[in-house]
């Protein structure tokens, strides 16, 4: 089982911008325009602390719970990502056809390790559009002759000066400069 939690720093920011926001709503009752930075802070202490506040996601073999509610991986048909890394917004679509959208605020390196235990896990959905198998490279694009497909491994100046290094070791039958043994 693996266990993500909410960042701490949600909370602190959280109550940080709460005591902003009474600080203006202060500075406000003397001065009228102090109550529209009042109102941005409430916005944000609200958003952080909602956010501090999520429950865990817990990762087991069978299934993906988000508090006390069970998702079983067999379930899960799609798993697509938001624009959102930090804090993560994944949209799931279950076997019923119904959504869920799973946040979760934590360190973006946590965000990044959920995301891809997710997208390892849920073995039966689409990622991103695209199968399992062939999201995670598992499979072999068929040729019409039944040979695997060749992929490019060197740069095109690599390639032509190992083919000149080939065809000098055909006609010399070494690469090196030395003369031979029995020229000495």
């Amino acid at each position: 089982m693996i266990r993500y939690q909410p960042a701490r720093h949600y909370l602190s920011f959280g109550v940080v911008a709460l005591a902003l926001a009474v600080f203006s709503g202060w500075l406000g009752l003397s001065w009228a325009p102090g109550f529209i930075p009042c109102g941005l802070f409430l916005l944000s202490a609200a958003a952080l602390l909602i956010l501090a506040f999520q429950p865990a996601i817990e990762l087991h073999a069978h299934h993906l719970a988000i508090g006390k509610r069970v998702v079983h991986w067999m379930d899960i048909r799609r798993v697509d990502r938001t624009r959102w890394e930090s804090p993560l917004v994944v949209r799931l679509t279950l076997f019923d056809d119904s959504r869920l959208v799973l946040v979760y605020p934590g360190e973006p390196d946590a965000c990044q390790a959920l995301l891809r235990h997710l997208r390892r896990a849920s073995r039966d959905a689409l990622i991103d559009g695209l199968p399992y198998r062939q999201y995670w490279g598992e499979m072999l694009a068929a040729s019409p002759d039944g040979k695997a497909p060749r992929y490019r491994m060197l740069r095109p100046e690599d390639e032509a000066e190992v083919e000149r290094l080939y065809q000098r070791l055909r006609t010399v039958g070494r690469l090196d400069q030395k003369t031979p043994p029995d020229e000495k």
